[in-house]
């Protein structure tokens, strides 16, 4: 059973940064996902095992980053220029090596951290 816990979700204002952090064991494809109350759970990036391929959604492209330290077996989500529309629970997940944008491809999940973001 794959562990995931996330952290460093917060209460930043409009125009701010967080750094998200989550916490993972073993070889594997990293997803951020968020969900809105009243919102379907939705694609926010990827990055696979080598960290050498990253993809993200088209409202956060520019603005936040993704990354992975093998190392401390942990993956980075940083978050720039934040807007109220970010203001979502934030889930890192896990899949055995599918480059996806899909949910349901992700095998793996953590428990989430909120983002709230005021304007």
């Amino acid at each position: 059973q794959v562990q995931l816990e996330e952290s460093g979700g917060g209460l930043v204002q409009a125009g701010g940064s967080l750094r998200l952090s989550c916490a993972f064991s073993g070889r594997y494809t990293m997803g951020w996902f968020r969900q809105a109350p009243g919102k379907a759970r939705e694609f926010v990036a990827y990055i696979n095992w080598s960290g050498g391929i990253t993809y993200y959604s088209d409202f956060v492209k520019g603005r936040f980053t993704i990354s992975r330290d093998n190392a401390k077996n942990t993956v980075y989500l940083q978050m720039n220029s934040l807007q109220f529309e970010d203001t979502a629970v934030y889930y890192c997940a896990a899949n055995i090596g599918t480059l996806s944008t899909r949910p349901n491809t992700y095998e793996f999940w953590g428990q989430g951290t909120q983002v709230t973001v005021s304007s």
